[in-house]
């Protein structure tokens, strides 16, 4: 679906349409953004063009449902349950995923409507930042248990709060950073180095924690926790 996306961006741009004097005032003021309606009005008839905005609205709001969903999931199964109300029954805990479910729903309805549409695409740049900086305890938690969970929080914060003032520097439009060593630049995914400052502080902080005896190695999880 994206690469038909961009596909479509390519023959908006070949085709010249943002030229048109029809379409020109739409394109300064949305932009690149109207490229796919400005394709379909301009060489569709209007039957076609009502289902192709049906298609975009459609296609809109379905990654929107499936990301509230798995928000509303999130939510209920690691905080509302464990923390909130550890007796609730799985209908209860299903009815409060909807809730959630839906009050996020209305939260991107609010964001979309009230702030500036330039803000969806600087938060899609810090998603793939920090949703990154989760990949140390993942993947420690998967194949090691070196790694202490204090370290491991700790490596995390490090490596989202250089992340976001990396992307910072450039006002959240680049997802580059230039680090400089020795005279050189070395420009790579601010991702990457704010995940390398993760794990290099997650390792320090191993290290320390257990040459002072604060590691915490007992492991409570029992068997019924995998249950459900």
């Amino acid at each position: 679906m994206l690469g038909l996306i961009a596909l479509l961006g390519y023959m908006a741009y070949a085709s010249g349409i943002a030229k048109l004097p029809d379409l020109a005032p739409y394109f300064k003021q949305y932009g690149p953004q109207f490229a796919m309606p400005g394709l379909l009005l301009h060489y569709f008839p209007s039957w076609f063009v009502g289902v192709g905005f049906a298609a975009v609205a459609i296609g809109a709001l379905v990654p929107a449902a499936i990301m509230s969903i798995a928000a509303a999931n999130l939510f209920t199964r690691n905080i509302y349950k464990p923390y909130i109300n550890p007796n609730c029954s799985t209908h209860k805990e299903t009815e409060m995923a909807k809730l959630v479910s839906l009050l996020v729903k209305f939260g991107a309805l609010l964001f979309i409507v009230f702030l500036p549409l330039t803000y969806a695409i600087q938060l899609q740049l810090l998603g793939g930042i920090l949703i990154l900086q989760t990949l140390p305890a993942i993947v420690s938690g998967i194949y090691t248990r070196w790694f202490d969970a204090k370290a491991l929080l700790l490596g995390w914060a490090a490596g989202l709060v250089w992340g976001v003032w990396a992307a910072s520097l450039s006002g959240f439009k680049a997802s580059g950073y230039g680090l400089h060593i020795a005279g050189m630049v070395i420009p790579a995914y601010i991702g990457l180095y704010a995940l390398v400052i993760n794990f290099v502080v997650a390792i320090v902080a191993t290290l320390v924690i257990g040459a002072l005896g604060m590691a915490n190695k007992q492991d409570a999880t029992v068997a019924a926790d995998y249950a459900g």
